[in-house]
């Protein structure tokens, strides 16, 4: 990105950052403008189906834009309307083909719907009367098949929306069905879970930036279901601002989070759809949603031609999902949504506000115990039955023992060895002498209190584990009551932290400093601190350079780490943890974290 746009203070620097971002998608298209290609990869559905994915997802960009009157957009657009046309029609070569039930293409249909919702005037006036029947046709496949039952439903919901937005035959039956379907996702304090159980970024950038889409069109249909809509998204609002650190980062955790900076397209669909929150100003959302984008326009998340990339903190494949291809994630382009609102709109005439969450907020819901720093320089969440499944690396997307928006968390590429493993804020173990390495994948029983967490958990058959996690301001102790019926090898590990020079710009040189002995591990640089301490049961420490591009923010990391060794029988072990955002190394450990650490 430009570095001029990287401010992002104003709609017009928006406006021209998303049509900067948008523009390299113009030379990846294919004749019939159809389909986009930015790169190679692949993912579990056809490379067809992957550029009409891309092609779609630059919609949930320029459908604002359009509903905006931006003029970018009007400039752009008629490539993309070329696109629907040849795509929608059946005689063409660029077809986008006949769906099959669970097909992604149900999930690209959703932004088209949208765009017959508050953009008609650029989706449907301009088409004659053919075009309109194939852009009916092939959207109405969505109504024929079956598909999943998460979040996958509002897809037919916004293009059943949109059909009757343009007075187009509506299946009324389905739309209720899926509504009441996702309303049966709603737990309590503005958290629904995503089937089967997942509770994570889907809440804030599916359920509820969907659901508020829907009550901005259905309420006058639908008053007392768009009525609960805004309130539950109301009520999560400040819990949901308890993910984002000082600097706009928000809480690495969970899968998909190739889709970046959508982590703020949840207050970008609060603006659209003018829903108030008592607990959180205008001035605070603008400045949440903005400072998230700029954090993540300041990484390096594009490839040479202007093209966002698989990854997260830099490109990576190491961490995608199966369903990420090469154009997934412009995904993360629904932040702009606010572009659909005027200059005069209230959102964009407030002044940024910083909100500063409590220090500790206990989240029952999602199973979390947030804690920040009074500077709010970090966010660190603490997991407990977080337990998910059908995804790749879901163990340290969701079981981590903590999470940090200064660190984020590495993924194991293999088990086999500790360094390729990069087991940061785990606890792994193996039998003696075996070779591979096991850490939390679920949990037996779990319990969440205001100042700590508890679980119980078996990593690997005959080994049964308590561990109560406690944090205490920049630290957090750990105790282990570990149960084994073989002899164990043992590895607890800290942050990750990044320990050289990974870039070709001068800022990105970096030095940190890593030392180790029987009763610690710690590595110290400008890129943050982490440090670990044995309280009880370990045999010494280790600085663990982790394999290459393991963990999501950074490409090349150390891992402070203690290791233990247990004969078959009860052992117990304790430590302490610190993380800060600077260089910050202590000399000691205080004396209250010694005494928490006693009372556990």
């Amino acid at each position: 990105m430009n570095e001029a746009y990287r401010s992002l203070r104003t709609r017009q620097e928006l406006r021209r950052a998303a049509a900067e971002i948008l523009k390299p998608l113009v030379s990846c298209m294919t004749p019939g403008k159809a389909r986009i290609y930015v790169s190679q990869g692949s993912a579990h559905y056809a490379e067809d189906v992957a550029g009409m994915e891309c092609w779609s997802r630059a919609l949930w960009a320029l459908v604002p834009m359009l509903a905006g009157k931006c003029p970018e957009a009007e400039e752009l657009w008629p490539l993309w309307l070329e696109g629907m046309i040849h795509g929608t029609d059946p005689d063409h070569e660029e077809y986008w083909g006949e769906i099959r039930p669970f097909d992604q293409r149900m999930v690209e249909m959703a932004v088209i719907g949208c765009g017959l919702c508050f953009a008609p005037e650029h989706f449907w006036n301009p088409l004659n009367e053919e075009q309109r029947k194939h852009l009916y046709d092939w959207l109405n496949q969505i109504n024929l098949h079956d598909m999943p039952k998460n979040n996958w439903r509002f897809f037919r919901i916004l293009v059943n929306i949109g059909f009757r937005k343009n007075g187009l035959p509506v299946d009324e039956v389905r739309m209720q069905e899926d509504m009441d379907l996702m309303e049966s996702h709603y737990t309590a304090d503005g958290w629904y879970f995503d089937y089967p159980t997942k509770r994570d970024y889907y809440t804030l950038w599916g359920f509820h930036f969907y659901s508020l889409l829907y009550a901005a069109v259905m309420d006058r249909e639908d008053p007392e279901r768009c009525a609960r809509i805004r309130e539950r998204a109301a009520l999560i609002a400040p819990r949901f601002a308890c993910w984002f650190d000082r600097e706009g980062r928000g809480l690495p955790y969970g899968r998909s989070l190739t889709y970046r900076f959508c982590q703020s397209s949840f207050w970008a669909a609060m603006a659209f759809t003018g829903v108030e929150c008592g607990e959180l100003s205008a001035g605070q959302m603008k400045h949440l949603l903005l400072n998230n984008l700029r954090f993540w326009l300041s990484r390096p998340i594009f490839d040479r031609g202007g093209a966002l990339t698989v990854g997260y903190g830099y490109p990576n494949l190491c961490a995608a999902e199966g369903y990420n291809a090469q154009g997934s994630p412009y995904w993360a382009l629904k932040t702009f949504w606010v572009l659909a609102l005027p200059e005069e709109h209230p959102f964009w005439q407030a002044a940024e506000e910083e909100y500063l969450p409590p220090e500790r907020f206990l989240d029952p819901q999602v199973r979390l115990l947030l804690t920040r720093d009074p500077e709010n320089r970090q966010v660190v969440a603490y997991t407990a039955g977080n337990h998910a499944w059908e995804h790749m690396h879901e163990d340290e997307k969701y079981e981590k023992f903590a999470y940090s928006t200064q660190f984020a968390f590495s993924v194991a590429k293999e088990e086999s060895a500790l360094n390729r493993g990069a087991y940061d804020s785990m606890l792994a173990v193996r039998a003696e002498g075996r070779d591979l390495w096991h850490v939390r994948s679920g949990c037996e029983q779990y319990r969440l209190e205001e100042d700590r967490i508890s679980f119980t958990w078996s990593p690997m058959n005959g080994v049964m584990i308590d561990t109560v996690i406690a944090p205490a301001g920049q630290w957090h102790v750990r105790k282990h009551v570990i149960r084994t019926e073989t002899a164990l090898e043992a590895a607890e590990g800290a942050f990750s932290v990044p320990r050289d020079w990974a870039g070709a710009r001068p800022c990105d040189r970096i030095s940190t400093a890593a030392e180790a002995d029987e009763g610690r591990a710690t590595a110290a640089g400008e890129r943050g601190t982490s440090a670990i301490y044995a309280l009880e049961g370990y045999t010494g420490g280790e600085v663990i350079q982790t394999e290459p591009n393991t963990n999501l923010m950074e490409p090349r990391c150390v891992l402070p780490t203690l290791h233990s060794r247990m004969e078959p029988g009860e052992h117990r072990l304790v430590c302490a943890v610190f993380a800060d955002a600077g260089n910050n190394l202590p000399d000691r450990i205080p004396e209250e974290v010694r005494k928490l650490a006693g009372s556990l």
